[in-house]
């Protein structure tokens, strides 16, 4: 491979190659990723590897397009889930299904094979397969808009700083009043209490929201509804617990949420894995370091988290990614390039595997340079040989077992035992219908929350305005019948008093019929909501 050489005389490469070698022995559990380049040349006797222990220290995949990360992915969540380490992977482009199938052996596999030291073994992977709200193939993740959030409700509505904050008063209220957010309709409904006549006063002693404010987020929800966005927030919530289970042959569970369908949506997909992130992140205990992560998550097509994400939402993510470690759960984001993260989250992130970048343009020169400055010192020439890689092949640098980087490694990876494609989709469709999860989640509820609670209360107060009417007029019918006494008139056979002429017009009997449906009216083309989840 040209670009592998690396600086130096060639008196030194045997004590570099040892140096690079020593790195990579570890004594404990370890994933094998590949075999070491060396000037060219493919070492299948110094293997580079990652301590199973370290995989909770969060890594990072990246490379430009086509170069295998998506097969890298394939090769770490295999090797995981076969150390009984279950897996979420994202599978954005629908070509990791595949993972649940044998691999096809051939002549390019075997060529790999050999060229890495691998006894390679067709070998399928227990799967269960997800979809976002049903959309597409898989057992349907949805969740309320409670559990979701104001600061992640935002990121997904493009909301700037005050709207969030905005946001994140009309949550407050719903919760300190009892009003479950659910759905979108629920939202909107509370949204559309909080400007009405009845509701202004209700948040004034708090700061009060703003019909401009209630606008902006009001079309906002309708445009992502607009979107399909209804399936994904409903109940029955998904436990995100269900991706630490592990198969009966003791092997991690590889769950793999389907996105093909929802490729046009990239912010609502990629908020949506924060949340199942988050959501994880406030249920499980602090077990500190373990000799193995209770769960590894993949987050694909990371760049479209952080783009345009508010102060608020990256400082979320940085806290979690920091502490999330402590519970037992790895991360690893794949994007392109390492400056698709954050710089506070990229210092998290202690196992790199870095796939070919190009140099087109300048900004792909600056990129380059940029990457380049994130891998600790090496004898490689990593500007020329990060351009010069090819297909399956990276440069690596992992956490050792005591908690330092080791020697940066050009390396050439192993092939997926899987296959390296999608399963065919009946195959896939019969394995979500087994599961014994798609029972439990396939259909959604729709059960009393703040919309029902809130047109009820509407409906009550309605009423009740009708009932102070007609009795203020009866009343006055009264009033004026005994006024009228001491002056008897001859009544006109078929006078109807003005109550009842009111009572009995099309037009009263036209608005009774509305009262009770115009707040629903209303509110169905409004809004859309948050709360937190109860298990």
């Amino acid at each position: 491979m040209s670009g592998s050489t690396p600086s130096g005389d060639s008196g030194g490469s045997a004590d570099d190659v040892a140096a690079i070698a020593a790195g990579y022995a570890f004594t404990g559990p370890a994933l094998e990723l590949g075999a070491l380049l060396w000037e060219g040349a493919c070492l299948p006797d110094t293997q580079i590897r990652i301590p199973l222990s370290m995989l909770n220290r969060h890594g990072l995949v990246a490379g430009a397009t086509g170069t295998g990360k998506t097969k890298t992915l394939q090769l770490i969540a295999e090797q995981l889930s076969a150390q009984g380490v279950p897996v979420f992977l994202a599978d954005v482009k629908g070509d990791v299904s595949g993972i649940s199938a044998p691999g096809e052996d051939g002549e390019k596999v075997r060529e790999r094979a050999g060229q890495v030291g691998q006894t390679w073994e067709a070998t399928g992977f227990p799967c269960e397969f997800y979809a976002l709200g049903g959309i597409g193939p898989g057992i349907p993740l949805r969740a309320t808009v409670t559990s979701f959030g104001p600061v992640l409700l935002s990121k997904v509505l493009q909301l700037n700083q005050t709207q969030e904050q905005s946001l994140g008063l009309i949550f407050h209220y719903a919760d300190s009043k009892g009003l479950e957010l659910v759905d979108l309709k629920d939202l909107r409904a509370v949204v559309a209490f909080l400007v009405s006549d009845t509701g202004k006063a209700e948040l004034k002693g708090i700061g009060g929201l703003s019909s401009v404010t209630a606008g902006v987020i009001l079309r906002a929800l309708t445009a992502f509804e607009q979107q399909g966005a209804s399936d994904f927030f409903a109940e029955p919530e998904f436990d995100t617990s269900e991706f630490l289970r592990s198969a009966p042959d003791g092997r991690g569970l590889v769950s793999v949420l389907e996105l093909p369908a929802v490729q046009g949506k990239p912010q609502l997909f990629s908020t949506f894995l924060m949340w199942l992130l988050a959501d994880l992140f406030n249920d499980l205990p602090e077990v500190g370091d373990l000799d193995r992560p209770k769960l590894v998550f993949f987050f694909d097509e990371a760049h479209l988290l952080f783009n345009g994400a508010s102060k608020a939402f990256l400082e979320s993510i940085t806290q979690t990614v920091r502490l999330i470690r402590s519970k037992g759960i790895g991360i690893f984001f794949v994007t392109q390039t390492p400056k698709d993260v954050p710089g506070d989250v990229l210092a998290q992130l202690g196992n790199r595997v870095q796939h070919a970048l190009r140099a087109f343009t300048p900004d792909d020169a600056k990129a380059l340079k940029a990457t380049v400055r994130t891998f600790p010192h090496s004898e490689y020439d990593l500007e020329e040989l990060l351009t010069a890689l090819g297909t399956g092949e990276a440069v690596i640098t992992v956490l050792s077992e005591k908690g330092a980087p080791t020697p940066v490694a050009a390396t050439r990876l192993r092939a997926p035992e899987s296959l390296m494609g999608p399963v065919d989709a009946a195959a896939l469709e019969q394995s979500v219908k087994a599961s014994p999860l798609y029972g439990r989640y396939a259909e959604p509820v729709d059960r009393e929350s703040a919309y029902e609670k809130l047109t009820a209360k509407q409906q009550t107060a309605d009423a009740e305005a009708v009932r102070v009417a007609l009795e203020a007029e009866q009343a006055k019918e009264r009033a004026d019948a005994a006024s009228q006494a001491s002056r008897p008139q001859k009544a006109k056979k078929g006078d109807a008093s003005l109550a009842e002429q009111v009572v009995d017009s099309g037009v009263f009997t036209s608005l009774a019929r509305s009262i009770g449906t115009q707040l629903g009216r209303e509110i169905s083309r409004s809004i859309f909501g948050t709360a937190r989840r109860r298990r």
